[in-house]
């Protein structure tokens, strides 16, 4: 990505104390209007972002490596999407696709279909988040097979509706107290090889959550398995090989809808265009966001035709679904992605990042896992010389990184896992740069501990 060029130096560059005076003031600002609720990972305030680096209103310069949580996978102010958006909002910037449609949303569904794994027949559905997503995609699956029942697992995370809290697994900060939550819904276990017994083979945990639900469920009233292949809030976590496709397989063989949240995992992330295709998956029903659109609101689903045609017109759609400004977005981004081969940029930032992590994890005892695929990278941190999650150590980590100027997010059930979602587009030094602070932080956060 070397060859690419950007409006702003790619470097961190800290003018202030963090936050600054500018962003003092915009915090005041915000406790008086915005609600409480609301939170951000970071205390300070974007003025200005472009390939993987984000200025702040007091004119630092800090290194993304949370691209808004996995959204500006093709740098913060690409010059092919903005000028698209451009031009679209000088002809129009919505009529509504139910009203009247137009040739974008369609455009949109045509590259889906052509980038989502599998050979069949297949149709698209436009939203604006991957919640609306992935709710759409289990009222397609509930309507098309008469079913009513919806398995999703451990350490899932689906969104911030009714339904897809209910789907979600971690209760703070996404489900405490806004229940009850919609029902129908059973949680199975998740193959996590680093908490599960390491004799255990991904096909033998897939066995065991196919025996739960034949005995607890019941096959033929399970509508949907709903799944990432890569779990993202949940902790970055990869399941064992061959859990994914045993899971696909015994779906297949009884009429049960398979879908894929590739929300976050989704366009170039983790090498694939799609996680799921690492193993030869073809999901049902796949759902997208985030990297889709180069940072304009825009979601999709897109799914077998027969089970999509089978929704009655009027029954899936929104005022705002498939945005025309936001299709303009997504279809500079996906040639975007196509012309600087980022599926390929992917795996080149794992063979640079992932190396490096793991000598780390060996010179430190505060980790206890380095994992991931391709930009989706995550350091599971412990006590030290246990398997015990660490969410105060993890915590540390990334407010000192932010003090040197890199943008860190955490995650995970325990709140003990950061994550890397560098941009795609980001060079190879300020790549290289970040995971030295990476390094030395975690190395000072660990021997101050001790």
């Amino acid at each position: 990505m070397d060859d690419l060029t950007y409006r702003l130096p790619q470097k961190r560059v800290i003018r202030t104390e963090l936050p600054g005076p500018a962003s003092r003031a915009l915090t005041e600002r915000r406790k008086a209007s915005v609600a409480a609720g609301v939170g951000s990972s970071v205390p300070v305030y974007a003025a200005d972002a472009d390939g993987a680096v984000v200025v702040d209103v007091d004119g630092n310069s800090l290194l993304d490596f949370g691209s808004g949580i996995a959204v500006t996978s093709i740098g913060a102010s690409n010059p092919a999407v903005t000028q698209a958006v451009s031009e679209q909002a000088q002809h129009f910037t919505h009529t509504c696709f139910m009203v009247t449609p137009y040739e974008g949303y369609v455009a949109v569904a045509e590259q889906l279909a052509t980038l989502t794994p599998g050979n069949h027949e297949k149709r698209s559905v436009l939203f604006n988040s991957g919640a609306e997503a992935v709710e759409n995609a289990v009222k397609v699956a509930r309507l098309a097979t008469g079913r009513q029942a919806v398995v999703a697992f451990d350490h899932a995370y689906h969104g911030r509706t009714n339904l897809t809290m209910a789907l979600t697994a971690k209760t703070m900060p996404y489900k405490a107290r806004f229940g009850p939550f919609a029902p129908e819904i059973y949680r199975m276990p998740m193959s996590y090889p680093f908490r599960d017994d390491p004799d255990r083979t991904g096909e033998q945990s897939a066995h065991d959550v196919i025996d739960r639900m034949e005995k607890q469920i019941g096959t033929d009233t399970i509508a949907a398995v709903v799944i990432e292949p890569i779990q993202g809030e949940g902790g970055f976590i990869v399941p064992a090989t061959g859990f994914l496709p045993t899971l696909v397989d015994w779906c297949r063989a009884n009429g049960i809808v398979f879908i894929a949240d590739e929300v976050q995992t989704g366009f170039a992330r983790t090498g694939d265009w799609f996680a799921c295709e690492y193993e030869g998956i073809v999901p049902d029903i796949i759902t997208m966001a985030k990297g889709i659109a180069g940072g304009m609101p825009l979601a999709a689903i897109t799914g077998r035709a027969e089970l999509l045609d089978a929704v009655h017109p009027g029954g899936l759609g929104g005022t705002f679904g498939g945005n025309p400004v936001a299709c303009a977005a997504a279809l500079a981004a996906i040639d975007t992605m196509r012309a600087n081969d980022l599926p390929a940029r992917a795996c080149e930032i794992e063979a640079i990042a992932l190396p490096r992590l793991r000598g780390l994890a060996n010179d430190v005892d505060v980790i206890g896992d380095v994992r991931g695929r391709g930009a989706m990278l995550a350091i599971e941190f412990v006590r030290a010389g246990t398997t015990e999650p660490d969410p105060a150590l993890t915590k540390a980590v990334a407010a000192r990184a932010f003090d040197q100027g890199l943008i860190l997010l955490t995650c995970g059930t325990y709140g003990n896992v950061i994550r890397l979602l560098p941009p795609l587009v980001i060079t190879e030094d300020a790549l290289l740069d970040g995971i030295s602070v990476i390094e030395q932080v975690v190395r000072n956060t660990a021997d101050d501990q001790r």
